[in-house]
């Protein structure tokens, strides 16, 4: 470990080196980096030359000699922190989903107005996404972190206000509080992981980003029946009931929100990598946020990416929130198991997202890895819609896990995939479009899904979906990958190895 007077800074690259004299700066075009231009599918250029050298030298003169990259300790207090925050952000979204029938006698409404408040974080995703991820380039990624954070805790508190019948529409108000924060949330996974990581640990930090989310779905599948029994004749018990779990989801958001603001910086001292040191570089004036939205969508293959996501993540958000109604129709009186398969389901994808993160770092195989599992999900999803009414409730315990460890395990693929393919632009905005993307998928595929197993059977609501996947293993398929922050750090590295061997 090399420290620095002090500063919590860990391992890093130091030294610097002369810059080409010949080279031209560095310039954006059409939000790319000089030189190749997704032509090549994502292969390397070969070591000691080509354009990923060119490329590298291109960015060193620009920064006027090979910065100093260093790894802060505080990486990993960030990461939890936010983790945490992202936990109970999810944790709020489906605790009144899981207890349906109990909000419903609390609050004398129907299933439907129940309904809604797992909707309303859908609904308020979409409209408000490109003013978040506006808000996260112009003003930074501390602020985005405390406004997610804070309105997560505000509206923690708000629901403590509304325990008693007749207040449906203050604690719809609070979810609505909720589901702007997420707004403020799910977008942060891989800016946090590539400014305050390093390449060979990116991947994985925004995995473990997204797998806060996950396990916070996980907990909120699990605690609160235990929290919160089903007592209709007992309404003062159940007020009380409801209590410890708001109260406590309120404590908790709160420190989350304090620790937030002592731990969250807007970047570490030193950059942790090559590509972050040479954004670091652009002047502010450079970046025009309207002009990064247009170079995004000029962009073939994160359109192509923003599709196929939307679809995946989509149907994973329309199983889950149709699982129960699914198993039911099959097991009559299940409800208990129904809710301990979409369990898990979440236990599986949080290791599948942590498994292919790990991947990832690894091999850098990003379109090979997402290609893989999104036909291992379409597989999966066959496999779970022909099996579900055999009558054996452990084969979809089983079916249930292979579905959600590799639809889950997609999301943090997608989110590094688009960073990779839109280098330079800002990584908060590919993610929240393709967030953005998820939701509105999300919502038609659950009411269209919905609809068919409804009126005819689950088999026809999920064949819909295997439909729709099949179309996104085709769109991915198309996607020509240049991996253009994996080859500028790599680039830099291949000119170390011409210094040290005394190449020219």
């Amino acid at each position: 470990m090399v420290e620095d007077g002090g500063e919590e800074e860990a391992e890093g690259e130091s030294g610097e080196m002369p810059a080409a004299a010949a080279v031209p700066p560095l310039q954006r075009c059409n939000g790319f980096l000089p030189g190749k231009e997704a032509e090549d599918g994502g292969r390397a250029a070969p070591a000691g030359g080509g354009e990923r050298a060119a490329e590298a030298e291109a960015m060193l003169a620009a920064a006027g000699g090979r910065p100093e990259t260093r790894l802060s300790r505080r990486r990993l207090a960030v990461l939890a922190v936010f983790s945490c925050y992202s936990l109970v952000n999810a944790f709020q979204w489906i605790q009144y989903s899981i207890l349906s029938n109990v909000f419903a006698g609390f609050y004398g409404v129907s299933f439907t107005q129940i309904d809604w408040l797992s909707m309303v974080y859908m609904v308020a995703y979409v409209p408000l996404i490109l003013p978040a991820t506006w808000l996260l380039d112009a003003r930074g990624l501390r602020l985005t972190a405390l406004l997610g954070a804070g309105l997560n805790g505000l509206g923690a508190w708000l629901k403590c206000a509304s325990l008693a019948p007749g207040r449906y529409p203050l604690t719809l108000a609070a979810q609505a509080v909720c589901a702007v924060a997420q707004v403020f949330i799910l977008g942060l996974p891989s800016r946090i992981a590539s400014v305050w990581f390093g390449p060979t640990e990116v991947s994985t930090a925004c995995a473990v980003a997204v797998l806060g989310n996950q396990l916070g779905t996980a907990i909120g599948f699990l605690l609160p029946p235990v929290l919160v029994p089903n007592t209709p004749n007992d309404i003062n018990l159940m007020a009380h009931n409801i209590s410890i779990m708001f109260y406590g989801t309120a404590i908790v958001s709160t420190l989350l929100f304090f620790l937030t603001g002592v731990v969250f910086e807007e970047k570490p001292k030193y950059p942790p990598s090559q590509s972050q040191a040479v954004l670091q570089t652009m002047p502010p004036e450079d970046y025009s946020y309207k002009q990064s939205i247009i170079n995004l969508f000029k962009n073939i293959p994160f359109v192509l990416l923003l599709i196929s996501y939307g679809i995946m993540t989509g149907a994973f958000y329309s199983v889950s929130t149709l699982l129960n109604q699914m198993v039911v129709t099959h097991y009559e009186g299940e409800e208990v198991n129904a809710g301990r398969i979409g369990l898990t389901l979440v236990v599986a994808g949080m290791v599948g997202s942590i498994i292919c993160g790990l991947w990832l770092d690894y091999t850098k195989t990003y379109k090979q890895t997402t290609l893989t599992v999104y036909v291992l999900s379409f597989i999966g999803l066959l496999v779970f819609t022909f099996t579900l009414d055999l009558g054996y409730l452990i084969v979809v315990f089983v079916t249930g896990g292979v579905l959600g460890f590799f639809m889950t395990g997609y999301l943090p693929l997608g989110f590094e995939f688009a960073v990779e393919i839109t280098y330079p632009e800002s990584e908060g905005t590919s993610s929240g479009l393709l967030n953005a993307s998820a939701q509105i998928f999300g919502i038609v595929f659950t009411l269209v899904q919905g609809k068919l197993t409804t009126d005819y059977s689950p088999r026809a609501g999920n064949l819909f979906l295997c439909a729709w996947i099949f179309v996104g293993i085709i769109l991915t398929a198309l996607i020509k990958s240049d991996l253009r922050r994996h080859n500028v750090n790599s680039g830099i590295m291949n000119l170390d190895v011409k210094a040290v061997s005394g190449d020219s």
